[in-house]
C-alpha cells in the first residue's frame, strides 16, 4: 500500500494505492494524521480510492475515524472513484449515510 498526499487550499487530497486492511491502515493512519497535526487550515479530505480494490472492516474503521476527525472541525470528508465492488461494502456498512461519494476529484472539490 501506498499513498499521495496534496494540499489544495483548505482541502487534503489522498490517493491510495493499494488494499485498505489490517495490515495497510496504521501506516496510513500515521501519515494522514501526521499531515493534518503539521498543516494548519486544513478543512476537508477528500480520499481517493480509484487503485483499492479491496477494503475490510479495518478499512471501514479507518475511513470512519478519518470522518470524525474532519467533521470533528466543521469539515467533509468525501471519496471519490469508488469501484462497485468496494461500494457495495460501503452501501452494506452504511458508511454511505454519512459520507458522500463523487465520480472525480474536480466534482467533490465543488461540493467542499
Amino acid at each position: 500500500m501506498s499513498l499521495e498526499i496534496e494540499r489544495e487550499g483548505v482541502n487534503l487530497i489522498v490517493r491510495v494505492y493499494g488494499d485498505l486492511d489490517l495490515h495497510t491502515v496504521d501506516n496510513l493512519r500515521m501519515e494522514i494524521e501526521d499531515r493534518l497535526d503539521q498543516e494548519v487550515g486544513i478543512k476537508n479530505m477528500i480520499l481517493n480510492l480509484e487503485d483499492v480494490d479491496f477494503i475490510d472492516s479495518s478499512g471501514l474503521g479507518f475511513i470512519i475515524g478519518r470522518y470524525k476527525r474532519i467533521s470533528n472541525h466543521g469539515g467533509e470528508l468525501k471519496l471519490i472513484n469508488v469501484k462497485n465492488s468496494i461500494n457495495k461494502v460501503f452501501e452494506l456498512s452504511g458508511i454511505l449515510k454519512i459520507v458522500d461519494v463523487f465520480p472525480s476529484e474536480r466534482e467533490a472539490l465543488k461540493a467542499v
